[in-house]
């Protein structure tokens, strides 16, 4: 099934808001990460702290409730981490395969869609997703998953492969820098039509080399969102 067949699928599907149905109200601003940024000129992207600083003080400017972006950005913000770099330019992973909810820790997050929990895990690499859960689910006989990442620990409690999650269920709470991997508070969603056999896992960052398919594996994570 093409990408185009997938979101024709998905398009007669009503979702339930990730942030939840109050988030109907935000305002919801673009966030540019990308390297070429003129905004991050004088931002310490190693830095949490200053990174938050600058994403913080953009949402009072706008007077909005959060920040939105990232899918397919080349960023800059993976430099800082030996899990990401290669010495080969080709083979460096900074291409951003999901889009990025940037909004305060302790968040509550919510199913989308109805589905099953497919794996969690603590993905604790520096720079990674720290806790992560990946829900399964499977419209018309189709099957995908969507993938959350930046998680706060709780949300990895009490979760059982196979559990069925119900549309609009709060299934987690976002984290903060200490354990979502050195960021500043933000959502990673990704929808994943094949998962190959990746469990509480999945990458989230790609290197040019393989940038076609993940393109296609990785479709644009708002045909699930609704923030404009």
């Amino acid at each position: 099934m093409s990408n185009n067949q997938f979101y024709k699928v998905l398009s007669g599907f009503e979702v339930f808001p990730i942030l939840g149905p109050q988030s109907k109200t935000f305002k919801f601003i673009e966030l540019d990460l990308s390297l070429d940024s003129p905004k991050l000129q004088d931002v310490d992207i190693s830095s949490s702290e200053d990174l938050g600083r600058h994403i913080w003080n953009l949402l009072q400017k706008n007077r909005a409730q959060a920040a939105y972006g990232g899918y397919l950005e080349r960023r800059g913000i993976y430099q800082r981490s030996d899990y990401f770099n290669e010495l080969d330019a080709l083979k460096e992973r900074n291409i951003h395969l999901g889009l990025d909810i940037w909004i305060e820790a302790h968040t509550p997050i919510y199913a989308p869609l109805e589905g099953t929990i497919h794996s969690f895990k603590n993905n604790t690499n520096y720079g990674d997703y720290g806790p992560t859960l990946i829900l399964r689910h499977q419209i018309e006989g189709y099957k995908f998953y969507t993938l959350y990442g930046h998680l706060s620990l709780e949300s990895l409690t009490e979760k059982e492969i196979g559990q069925r999650i119900e549309r609009g269920q709060q299934i987690a709470t976002l984290g903060t820098d200490e354990v979502n991997g050195d960021y500043p508070p933000h959502l990673h969603f990704q929808i994943i039509r094949d998962i190959q056999d990746c469990k509480g896992d999945y990458p989230g960052v790609s290197n040019q080399l393989n940038l076609e398919f993940y393109k296609s594996n990785c479709p644009d994570p708002m045909l699930l969102l609704d923030l404009v």
